[in-house]
Formats: structure tokens, C-alpha cells, sequence
């Protein structure tokens, strides 16, 4: 199979949270409120990786930039993991934050998650705290960060005096 991903368009909404639905257990999975809520955030934006062929969703990632940038969510169907989809789409939320101006991303991720876990080591997060029972289903949450390197400087440059 070959992906691309492209921009989400809301005609997605009901096909995304479908798969967030196959991808998380209750209790981890979004309502449909709560995704079209992440979806309406304040600098968030949502990819969405694509079979080439037929033009399906195979996975999607919800981002917001900032300071430091967020992961909300990454969802990649079963039949599709292990195939790519997923580093495509960290790597190009990484680049779009990096262009943002993002020095860092965190995440969060379910403890009992080692799939996610290892996924996100391979690409270079750590762990940096765990935040008891962050999911409503009592589970609890590792939150790891990365550093970007060649994050768009906004620095501002004061007159020199004389």
C-alpha cells in the first residue's frame, strides 16, 4: 500500500471518529463531542493519512501548536500499522509545529499502551511524568515530550545604544 496525507476535511469527521473508536478502548476513545472539540481547538490541525488507491483513511493525528506543541491524538487502523502510516504522520505534525515555531511536543499516552510507548521512543519522545487516573476510565497516563531542533526562532532583537 502507498499513503499521502492531506489536510482533513470535514465530510472525515464521522470516518475519524469511527476509527478512534477501533483504535481505543472506552474510557480512552473520544465522544463524538469530545473529537469535534479537539478538532475546533485554537491552532490545532488535523492530518490525515490516506491508501493512495482507494482514497480511504487509514490513520489521522490532531495537533496544536504553541510554546510547545501538543499531540491530542494518532490513530492508525490495524490492517495499516506496521506499514508506515504512523511515522508519516508524527513526522509531518512535527514538521508543521517545527514551522509553527514549537520547541518541544508532549503527548500523552496509557500506561498499560507499550505499542504507543515503543512508537513514540523509536521517535525520539521520553517519558517525563505519569499523571494518575488522567483517563476516565481510571487508567493512568505517561506524559513524554520531544525537543525540535530548528524551531523557527522568535526571538526579538532590542537597538543597541550608543
Amino acid at each position: 500500500m502507498s499513503f499521502a496525507i492531506r489536510n482533513f476535511e470535514p465530510a472525515d469527521f464521522d470516518t475519524l471518529w469511527r476509527m478512534d473508536q477501533e483504535c481505543f478502548p472506552p474510557g480512552i476513545s473520544y465522544s463524538k463531542r469530545e473529537l469535534r472539540t479537539y478538532l475546533g481547538y485554537r491552532g490545532a490541525f488535523t492530518l490525515v493519512a490516506v491508501d493512495v488507491l482507494s482514497s480511504q483513511p487509514q490513520g489521522f493525528i490532531v495537533a496544536q501548536s504553541g510554546t510547545t506543541g501538543h499531540i491530542i491524538t494518532i490513530d492508525v487502523l490495524a490492517a495499516a500499522r506496521h506499514s508506515g502510516v504512523g511515522s508519516m504522520l508524527i513526522k509531518a505534525a512535527e514538521e508543521r509545529l517545527r514551522a509553527t515555531g514549537c520547541r518541544a511536543i508532549d503527548l500523552e499516552t496509557a500506561v498499560d499502551n507499550l505499542g504507543a510507548l515503543s512508537f513514540y521512543k523509536r521517535h525520539g519522545y521520553s517519558v517525563i511524568r505519569t499523571w494518575p487516573r488522567y483517563y476516565s476510565n481510571g487508567v493512568d497516563a505517561l506524559v513524554l515530550q520531544k525537543q525540535l531542533s530548528g524551531a523557527r526562532e522568535n526571538a526579538i532583537v532590542a537597538p543597541r545604544g550608543d
